[in-house]
């Protein structure tokens, strides 16, 4: 899929999400995406550091578009199992998701996702996203 087809995907299944808080899809590649949280979509917790749903949320969405990136439109693709580090605190900024697709079966796919702010060098935060792929 392309850009504007997954943003186009994700505006349609995810129907009650605003506008400014969707996470925009800065590039696709072969076996990779990266995404862009915008500071407007961010939910902060006490301290003014982004809350770990929103994170988990960011890389979720990540992995999910890198799979659709891949095998197309396949709305019930599903979060089987995520598991999450978080490493350094989140400033109240855009938070960038870069996704790695690690395997890709036909029923499971795994995914790296990292967050990052300032350096794609300086990990904020990693997660392992496995998704269940419909028959």
């Amino acid at each position: 899929m392309s850009v504007a087809e997954l943003e186009a995907f994700f505006r349609k299944a995810f129907p009650d999400v605003a506008e400014e808080h969707h996470a925009r899809i800065d590039a696709i590649e072969p076996g990779r995406v990266r995404l862009t949280l915008p500071r407007a979509a961010l939910a902060l917790r006490p301290g003014g550091i982004v809350s770990g749903p929103t994170q988990m949320g960011l890389a979720d969405r990540a992995a999910y578009a890198v799979i659709l990136a891949h095998i197309g439109p396949v709305a019930m693709a599903v979060t089987s199992n995520l598991n999450f580090s978080f490493l350094r605190a989140v400033e109240a900024k855009a938070v960038h998701a870069d996704a790695v697709l690690l395997k890709l079966g036909r029923r499971l796919a795994t995914v790296d996702v990292r967050l990052w702010q300032d350096s794609e060098a300086v990990v904020l935060a990693q997660a392992s996203v496995t998704y269940a792929i419909p028959a």
